[in-house]
C-alpha cells in the first residue's frame, strides 16, 4: 500500500460548542468505517476549541470520493452552529510515510 495523497481539516469550535465538536468528530469514525478507499482517519484535538481531522489515500479519486462524502457534507449542514469560521481544508501530497 502506498499513501500519496492527504486531508488535513482544522475547525474551531465556537464558545461553548467544543464538547459538540468533540461529540461530532468522534461519531464521524463511523461514517469513514464505510468508505474504503479512506485508508486511515485520525480526529484530535489541538487546544481548548481547535479540532482537526487527517486522512490519508492511495488515490486521488479516493481522496475526492471522500470529500463527497458523508463527513464534508455534515461539516456543511452543521458547522455554522458549531463552528466560529469555516474549516481550514487543505489538500496534502504525502512524501513519506511508515
Amino acid at each position: 500500500m502506498t499513501l500519496k495523497f492527504a486531508i488535513l481539516a482544522l475547525v474551531e469550535a465556537k464558545p461553548g460548542q467544543e464538547q459538540a465538536v468533540w461529540d461530532f468528530l468522534q461519531g464521524g469514525r463511523d461514517i469513514v468505517l464505510g468508505e474504503p478507499a479512506t485508508v486511515t482517519w485520525y480526529a484530535f484535538r489541538v487546544d481548548e476549541s481547535t479540532f482537526g481531522i487527517f486522512d490519508t489515500f492511495e488515490t486521488e479519486e479516493g481522496r475526492q470520493a471522500h470529500l463527497a462524502g458523508a463527513i464534508p457534507a455534515a461539516l456543511g449542514d452543521y458547522g455554522p452552529t458549531l463552528l466560529a469560521k469555516d474549516p481550514d481544508i487543505r489538500l496534502l501530497d504525502i512524501i513519506a510515510a511508515k
